[in-house]
């Protein structure tokens, strides 16, 4: 392997650059949708365009970036909130995050019907970190006997997503329809 194969170390101000921007392009595509301007999110992250596009020479880039650090930090959730939590309880706090996560995604549906090549890992992604993290906590729940048992974790995932997208809430909370869904899925 010569020096040329070797991956590249980023430096320690490009890394910050880079995760200043992912969190400036999440909260402006929170606000205004994933078409937002370049300048509004590098604004937000303090930096300049040229910086935004050095990192990221187009916006599907962005995109599929700042949507793969949020499955990342959902799918995390489910263990350090199962440690937290009774098994119920934290299944129904990391629903309450990922209704957050899709509420938040304005145009993301669009984006990704799109075609661009940059979407083309995001579905496979989404199933292998979230499909594990919420197939852990429907497991602990049954088990506690918190919920019902065999209840598909990528199928209730899906039902989440669908209908927070129908029904958003303002706050990015379960709307009630989510509750009532998790409402049937608990044993009382």
């Amino acid at each position: 392997m010569t020096s040329s194969d070797a991956p590249r170390k980023v430096r320690a101000d490009a890394r910050q650059n880079l995760d200043t921007l992912l969190v400036a392009a999440r909260t402006v595509f929170a606000r205004s949708g994933v078409d937002a301007p370049a300048r509004d999110i590098a604004a937000e992250a303090g930096v300049g365009v040229g910086t935004l596009y050095r990192h990221f020479p187009n916006r599907a880039e962005l995109v599929a970036a700042v949507f793969t650090t949020e499955i990342d930090a959902t799918a995390a959730a489910a263990a350090s909130l199962l440690e937290e939590h009774p098994p119920g309880e934290a299944l129904d706090l990391w629903i309450t995050r990922f209704t957050r996560f899709v509420a938040t995604k304005q145009g993301l549906s669009a984006a990704l019907r799109s075609g661009d090549p940059a979407f083309d890992a995001l579905p496979a992604h989404f199933t292998a970190k979230l499909g594990p993290a919420i197939t852990s906590l429907l497991d602990a729940a049954a088990a506690a006997g918190d919920v019902r048992p065999g209840v598909d974790p990528l199928e209730l995932l899906q039902a989440v997503g669908d209908l927070s997208h129908r029904a958003p809430s303002p706050d990015g909370s379960p709307n009630p329809m989510v509750r009532l869904l998790l409402d049937g899925l608990h044993t009382h």
